[in-house]
């Protein structure tokens, strides 16, 4: 069973910055990807950004430009770097790694509160 610990959320105004952080109880030896999700209320869970083992990134359209993805492999983190957040970026924010031979695990989440 591997655990991830999302952690850096709270509360901001609109324009300001966050960054979360995930961290994983384990290393992945295999190829993997270590993504963030989003779930604002009475919404659909929704992609936001990931990254996998050669540091290859994809972002949701509506984050490109403001939201910056990274890892730290040695310490098993991946992090997410948001800025000139908005309203609508309101949501629980959950990390996500899916590992060669292995089940994909998720975090339980960090929420952000974007104030206008």
């Amino acid at each position: 069973q591997v655990h991830l610990v999302e952690s850096g959320g709270g509360s901001v105004q609109a324009g300001g910055s966050l960054r979360l952080s995930c961290v994983a109880s384990d290393t992945c030896s295999y190829f993997n990807t270590m993504g963030w999700y989003r779930q604002a209320p009475g919404k659909e869970r929704e992609f936001v950004s990931r990254i996998d083992s050669y540091d290859r990134t994809s972002y949701v359209d509506s984050v490109k430009g403001r939201f910056t993805i990274s890892q730290e492999n040695a310490k098993n983190t991946v992090y997410l770097q948001m800025n000139s957040l908005k309203p609508e970026d309101t949501a629980m924010y959950y990390c996500k790694r899916t590992c060669t031979w292995s089940p994909e695990y998720w975090g339980q989440g960090t929420q952000v509160t974007v104030s206008s």
